[in-house]
């Protein structure tokens, strides 16, 4: 599994002094709002500084890889918080050891969803930062991109996989031999649906709509992958 925040913070505060690091995460949490709003392309090392309220000298002294390098420690940061977020949900919801009546798989499906679509709420900056990564994907580093992909999209991933393993093993799936398809198509119909209407959380939905989407996407998800008599709508 990718390294944690915890872990990482604790791995800069045997690394680094007390100041020093407390300049980084003042710099790196600066440019977190500079990137949110501007983007990667448009974000200048002078407004990043700037917005620290530091010279650009002090800025590449902490970071010597510039923009890019801050670009790459904010976005693995904030995507540690909300896979970490999504891996507690996924685990409250879909307990391996208990899995779901049949009469109930559609209820925590559905809850699944919601419980990842309100992350958007919860963390703004790391969703405003991945719209600009998608819109800028052509001018982001390459690294950077493989960087926020491993840290955030394919553990979940791989996560959600698991947990329709689970739940194919448990008979109320039928994954068609391929779980990181079926975790996919689930995320597609559900969350990524939300994320596309509402421009990655910029234009909240009334929440009927939301529940309306949700509830749409986990039954065409069990339509595709249920087995007979494992839910209402299979």
């Amino acid at each position: 599994m990718s390294e944690t925040n915890k872990s990482r913070l604790e791995r800069a505060r045997r690394e680094v002094s007390p100041r020093k690091l407390e300049k980084q995460i003042a710099i790196a949490s600066a440019s977190c709002t500079v990137f949110g709003r501007e983007g990667y392309a448009r974000a200048s090392v002078d407004a990043l500084a700037a917005e620290a309220g530091v010279s650009t000298r002090t800025l590449y002294n902490h970071f010597p890889g510039g923009k890019a390098q801050l670009f790459q420690t904010v976005v693995t940061w904030t995507s540690g918080e909300v896979r970490d977020a999504q891996l507690a949900r996924l685990r409250e919801v879909l307990d391996p050891a208990r899995p779901p009546h049949p009469e109930d798989l559609e209820r925590d499906l559905v809850a699944l969803a919601r419980a990842f679509v309100g992350l958007m709420t919860e963390h703004p900056n790391h969703f405003a930062l991945v719209r600009h990564i998608h819109a800028e994907a052509d001018h982001v580093p390459p690294e950077v991109l493989t960087a926020w992909h491993e840290e955030g999209p394919a553990p979940v991933g791989r996560a959600v996989a698991e947990a329709m393993s689970h739940l194919a093993g448990a008979g109320l799936l039928d994954l068609h031999g391929d779980p990181a398809m079926a975790a996919a198509h689930f995320m597609a119909l559900t969350t990524h649906t939300i994320v596309q209407f509402t421009h990655y959380g910029v234009l909240p939905l009334p929440p009927a709509e939301t529940d309306r989407l949700v509830g749409g996407g986990v039954a065409a998800f069990l339509r595709a992958y249920g087995r007979a008599g494992a839910g209402p709508t299979a």
